[in-house]
């Protein structure tokens, strides 16, 4: 199986992701838009038991913005890692947290 290792800005969280993304694109909406502070946002969807925080799952720290999204950063740096979306069953880890996986858009929404 495969795995893709990456963490935060300042590298106090490192997760891993096994096997293959479900999904991967690019999210417009508003909210995704201002937790980025960018026009975009670049995810990977995964099924949570293929995303492990391996170093500093104490610095890890969350914004439950609603029911669909529980938003986790870095509480040393700030750095946005990933998202968990439970009535969806994935977690949207940040493209550019796990430098590795070969980024590839299959959607936009």
């Amino acid at each position: 199986m495969t795995v893709h290792k990456g963490g935060c800005f300042c590298g106090a969280v490192e997760i891993e992701v096994h096997g293959n993304a479900e999904a991967m694109g690019y999210c417009h909406c508003s909210s995704c838009r201002s937790w980025s502070a960018s026009p975009v946002n670049a995810f990977t969807l995964w099924k949570p038991q293929n995303v492990k925080v391996t170093k500093g799952a104490e610095f890890l720290s969350g914004f439950k913005k609603s029911e669909m999204s529980d938003r986790q950063f870095c509480t040393k740096c700030g750095g946005h890692l990933m998202t968990d979306h439970p009535p969806l069953g994935l977690v949207d880890v940040y493209a550019a947290t796990i430098p590795t996986v070969e980024f590839a858009p299959g959607v936009h929404v």
